[in-house]
């Protein structure tokens, strides 16, 4: 068999920066691959001016509507099909999607079965139908690090330009877990401060002829506290039911959130070896 090409999709506030180290074993291993910045991130994020203003004003911060509200589950879709045909070339691709990365993949597949030889979770939100991811992710610990009523500013917010130790201590926590503190404050500068919150907002009707047809993996992430590890099984478990002619294959890493950091060379190894 033919190994497809793998694409690599992030979630909120990350970019195609954060599967820099587990491209690197994907090449060695001789498959094509590459990651996306989707719509609202990386090279495609727009920052609040309260972000950047000086004097920094903290209440501005928590009041300036979001440049990226109007980024819906929709056009991160459309542009996410778009990617895979283009890195495919019309063939299917295996697409490895992080965290809120999960929901866009969904959404892609239910759209384009065709397009997706295997859907890939890593860590990430696979909400069952109808459902907005949204819906799993409000944790007592990512309520600490948001820094604005989403509802308010379109937008789940984060202050990565913050000094105060204790809230980049939260940070860490949250998303890095178990990752080195030096590779942990490049990471957290590099992250976009607003994630649209109507990504997380949409959710999508899952069909057996459209994303219940698609072969898939969760990876699962042992020491997580964004998507607690029952918040995991829950989505496995949704899913067997819903399609129980297509049962999630399902595989483990000893990791907190964001193993592309931390054991960038086992997710590679783990992708690699999906075909």
């Amino acid at each position: 068999m033919t190994a497809t090409p793998i694409l690599f999709v992030h979630g909120f506030w990350h970019a195609a920066w954060c599967w820099t180290e587990a491209l690197t074993h994907v090449a060695r291993a001789g498959r094509i691959g590459s990651a996306i910045d989707l719509p609202g991130h990386g090279l495609r994020a727009r920052r609040p001016a309260a972000a950047t203003a000086g004097p920094f004003d903290p209440q501005a911060l928590v009041n300036t509507p979001s440049p990226v509200a109007g980024i819906d589950l929709d056009e991160a879709s459309d542009f996410l099909v778009e990617q895979m045909k283009h890195l495919g070339g019309g063939r299917p691709v295996t697409v490895v999607a992080h965290s809120m990365g999960g929901t866009v993949l969904t959404r892609a597949a239910q759209q384009a079965p065709e397009l997706v030889s295997r859907a890939v979770y890593l860590a990430a939100f696979m909400p069952a139908s109808d459902t907005p991811a949204l819906a799993h992710a409000q944790t007592p610990e990512l309520s600490q690090a948001l820094r604005a009523d989403p509802a308010a500013v379109g937008a789940l917010r984060l202050d990565v330009g913050s000094p105060d130790p204790s809230y980049r201590q939260v940070l860490r926590d949250i998303f890095y877990g178990d990752v080195d503190p030096m590779l942990v404050d490049a990471a957290i500068s590099l992250l976009s401060p607003d994630a649209p919150i109507s990504i997380a907002l949409g959710s999508t009707t899952l069909t057996d002829d459209g994303w219940g047809s698609v072969p898939r993996t969760y990876i699962k992430t042992d020491r997580d506290v964004v998507i607690p590890p029952a918040v995991q099984e829950r989505f496995i478990a949704d899913a067997d039911a819903a399609f129980p002619g297509n049962p999630t294959h399902v595989l483990g890493l000893d990791a907190s959130h964001s193993p592309f950091l931390s054991m960038p060379d086992q997710v590679a190894n783990i992708v690699c070896g999906l075909v």
